[in-house]
């Protein structure tokens, strides 16, 4: 510690802080510019200049360092003098547009400029400011009010870590471009937008939309993906303008991704679905909700009475709230008697819970994931994370680039965090149980595997020891195709930090033999030492909004809501209920059969689209088009929309109350910051309106009632919390602590890797399931469905980029236009599942993202 002494305060900082730290730590304010805490300072606007006894010039409080015994002054004529010169200098050849610059009212230029009493400009320069740059999508450049404070190259590369901005030229004829001098080709985060002091970078959807005075900011939760970033929605007679979210008071510290910045236009889309649709005949007509509730009400009695409540399914989604979820199993389970429900999490986040909790006892992540950014090394397996959670990526980038943690990466592609990974361990598809077996072995081999952790931990251990003693490495080399080399450099770098952090994605959830994967990763989490502590730990990384609250709620056969035993809570639950509950109940392999064979007659979709998202997805078409009645309950038209029977439309996260909860166990509340639009329902509403319809018992339509049930049922959810300011204060769960346990050794198949072309299908970082594709923001970069080839492969085929191409396999067919990028390797294809143009899902066949296909040019 440090003792100084600011405008005669005394002041005890911590060694290294600088003076503007500690100003603010007794309470002075000091103007800045260019300071932004989240990134390395500047020091270039001056603005924050003060005096340092004994010093003949003016010192910048950002960048100095606070020392023993300094005598600071940061109010006094001549610093006033100064500033105010300082920024008169920048104003040389800034124009005075406020009027039509979209950061008025809310520019920090503007600000200083008023606080400083600077209402004129005694300076005259020529002017040499670079043109306008209206070439990039979705940003805006203006160069002539740049101030040089270089916020956005630095939030790009240093929190971020895209890298795609620079500072050109020099001294007046300096601008902000991008590092080619191309259009900018980046991740569109908008984080570059939110920083910028002044109006130079600016948001085109938001263009000349409304004035930040104008607008009303709601506090909620992004649901794009996992991660759960707050945010402010920005709202205007009733509709969405822009998204922001606030420095050092989010849990993501202000940064967004494309999903918030950019992708909310799905929300105020002319296509969203405003009024219920019942069908007759071959067309759809609108009717009231009371027509359309009874009309499904009464087919659920009339398929219950002749064929039974088995012949009901339902299907829930990440996309719904907690209570939603909550509601939507008590709906079947309770008052339609029929244990036929599942989702999309079967595919993927199911399996990888349920193997987790098997060998760890673990229902998700076991650590916050800022763990991530302070860990001493990060492995990445089977995932781009980039684009499945972007705020486990900033993490990642604070904790191996603003810190000194080690990157490993291991991934069939090269994806972005190749870039700065310190091992990139590209295995062939199908290896990922040899690659971690391995990975295990060779930390035990080079002593670095922490015994005593292991030994309080692994109840078998000697057991466990003497399996990996026999992985075979020589065969993991031969099978993976990394060499043995790397494979001991990677092993170095988790063995020898003090704490690791395991992130593992979609890849590994969703490909066959997923939880063979997820036990191998298990064991190499133990061995290494990922859970070993309260940095780092074990990350399972799901793409959609709110898969961890649909677990939760227990949207599946098998448990009911708090992963509590299907078996085993359910005399608990018909106490509660005060009914008697169905035995047995098909999953979404069963309910799909079920339709096949005629012994599903009715099914119900709550805001999920089997028609693109699922694999199989030909397979789902033909069964939705048999089945007998088909109620969707959605916000924008879509291909299921078109097959059903009643459609009911619910409303967006932007019209929602509720809770949700992140990849990581926060449990957050979504802040309605504007009214459903048309006659839409949230959908609790819809579901309490269908439950008082066919129960007697009736619930009451209270989303404070429905969550003190959940509350008093549910161990996991025992508060959700608010803060004086209305905003949610995410609620977490106790750090995960290891219990003797038994680790089950999973061998890697001889051979495992995958034969011929394989094409492998996930999500992009432009669009988060469908509904993005209905925005206009994430179109501009991501307008269509694509197949990414590599060169080689594209060369053999007599394909340049754009050309069409068709993939074919065993379970049906798909065709789209060719990316050519070296990110893929010979003999794989990757393609996002976004794009109903394309449909890639329904090439693959159920429970796996890869398989193996005929590339033809068409």
């Amino acid at each position: 510690m440090v003792n100084l002494k600011i405008d005669g305060k005394d002041v005890q900082i911590e060694k290294g802080a600088t003076i503007l730290a500690a100003a603010e730590k007794a309470g002075v304010q000091i103007p800045t510019l260019c300071f932004l805490k989240k990134i390395s300072p500047t020091g270039s606007c001056r603005v924050c200049g003060v005096e340092v006894a004994g010093a003949d010039q003016p010192m910048t409080a950002c960048n100095t360092p606070a020392v023993e015994g300094m005598a600071i002054t940061t109010q006094s004529p001549r610093i006033a003098r100064i500033r105010r010169q300082v920024v008169q200098m920048l104003l040389v050849n800034h124009p005075l547009d406020c009027p039509v610059c979209d950061a008025g009212g809310e520019c920090d230029l503007q600000d200083v400029c008023y606080d400083l009493d600077i209402n004129r400009q005694p300076y005259v320069a020529e002017d040499l400011s670079h043109p306008v740059i209206n070439t990039w999508p979705l940003i805006q450049q203006v160069p002539s009010r740049c101030i040089l404070c270089e916020k956005c190259v630095k939030v790009c590369h240093e929190v971020v870590g895209a890298s795609a901005l620079e500072l050109r030229e020099r001294g007046d004829k300096a601008f902000i471009d991008t590092v080619d001098g191309k259009p900018l080709d980046c991740e569109f985060c908008g984080n570059c937008v939110a920083v910028c002091p002044t109006g130079t970078l600016l948001s085109k959807p938001f263009l000349f939309k409304a004035r930040p005075w104008e607008l009303t900011r709601k506090p909620s939760v992004c649901t794009q993906c996992g991660s759960q970033c707050q945010i402010d929605y920005n709202v205007k007679e009733g509709r969405v303008y822009r998204v922001t979210s606030e420095d050092g008071v989010t849990v993501n510290d202000g940064n967004l991704c494309i999903g918030a910045s950019f992708g909310y236009g799905y929300i105020n889309s002319d296509q969203r679905l405003r009024r219920p649709l019942v069908r007759e005949a071959d067309r759809f007509r609108e009717a009231g909700w009371d027509e359309a509730l009874g009309a499904v009400a009464d087919r659920i009695r009339k398929v219950r009475e002749s064929s039974g409540p088995q012949s009901l399914a339902g299907l829930g989604s990440p996309r719904l709230t907690n209570e939603e979820n909550y509601l939507f199993q008590k709906l079947f389970r309770a008052a339609i008697g029929s244990n036929n429900i599942d989702s999309e999490a079967r595919y993927g986040a199911l399996r990888v819970q349920k193997a987790l909790g098997a060998s760890l006892g673990l229902q998700g992540a076991s650590n916050p994931i800022d763990r991530i950014g302070r860990a001493a090394a990060v492995m990445v397996f089977g995932s781009d994370v980039t684009a499945e959670a972007p705020a486990i990526d900033w993490q990642i980038e604070k904790a191996c680039r603003k810190n000194d943690g080690k990157l490993l990466v291991a991934n069939m592609r090269r994806v972005k965090l190749a870039r700065y990974a310190n091992t990139f361990l590209q295995y062939r598809p199908g290896t990922e149980v040899a690659l971690a077996n391995a990975l295990s072995r060779l930390l035990l081999d080079l002593g670095l595997a922490d015994e005593a952790f292991l030994g309080r931990s692994v109840s078998n251990l000697a057991e466990l020891k003497a399996a990996l003693a026999k992985v075979d490495l020589e065969a993991a080399v031969r099978e993976t195709g990394i060499d043995r080399a790397l494979l001991e450099e990677g092993a170095r770098y988790l063995g020898e930090a003090s704490s690791v952090a395991l992130v593992f994605g979609g890849d590994v959830a969703k490909g066959e033999g997923a939880e063979a994967k997820v036990a191998a990763l298990s064991t190499l989490a133990m061995v290494s030492g990922a859970l070993h502590g309260d940095l780092g730990g074990i990350f399972p990384v799901d793409e959609k909004g709110n898969m961890q609250g649909l677990l939760d709620m227990g949207v599946f056969p098998e448990s009911l809501p708090g992963h509590q035993p299907y078996a085993v809570a359910r005399a608990k639950f018909e106490k509660a209920w005060g009914v008697k509950l169905p035995e047995g109940g098909r999953d979404l392999h069963g309910i799909l059969e079920g339709i096949e064979k005629g012994e599903v007659k009715f099914l119900y979709l709550a805001a999920t689209n089997p028609l693109v998202t699922f694999p199989d997805s030909g397979r789902w078409r033909r069964a939705l088009e048999k089945v007998e009645f088909l109620v969707v309950q959605d916000i924008l038209p879509s291909e299921v929309t078109r097959l059903a029977h009643v459609v009911l439309p619910g409303v967006s996260p932007a019209e929602k109350t509720g809770s949700v909860t992140s990849l990581d166990h926060r449990v957050s509340c979504l802040g309605q910051a504007i009214s459903p639009v048309g006659e839409a329902r949230e959908d609790w509403q819809i579901l309490a309106d269908l439950y008082d319809r066919l129960s007697p018992r009736g619930v009451t339509l209270d989303t404070e009632k429905i969550l003190a049930e959940m509350k008093s049922l549910l161990p996991l959810y025992t508060e959700v919390c608010f803060s004086g300011e209305g905003r949610c204060r995410p609620c977490q769960k106790a750090p995960y602590r290891p219990a003797d346990k038994s680790l089950t050794f999973v061998p890697a198949e001889a051979g495992a890797a995958a034969q011929g072309m394989q094409l492998l299908t996930g999500k992009i970082l432009f669009h988060f399931g469908t509904t993005t594709t209905f925005a206009e923001g994430t179109l501009e970069v991501a307008p269509e469905g694509y197949v990414v080839m590599n060169p080689e492969d594209a060369k053999a085929l007599g394909l340049g980029a754009g050309g069409g191409v068709r993939v074919k396999s065993s379970q049906g067919s798909a065709q789209g236009k060719v990316k050519i990028s070296a990110e893929v390797p010979q003999g794989l294809l990757f393609a996002p599942y976004h794009f109903s143009d394309v449909n890639i899902q329904q090439v693959l066949p159920a429970g796996t993202n890869r398989v193996q296909v005929e590339v033809a040019k068409i």
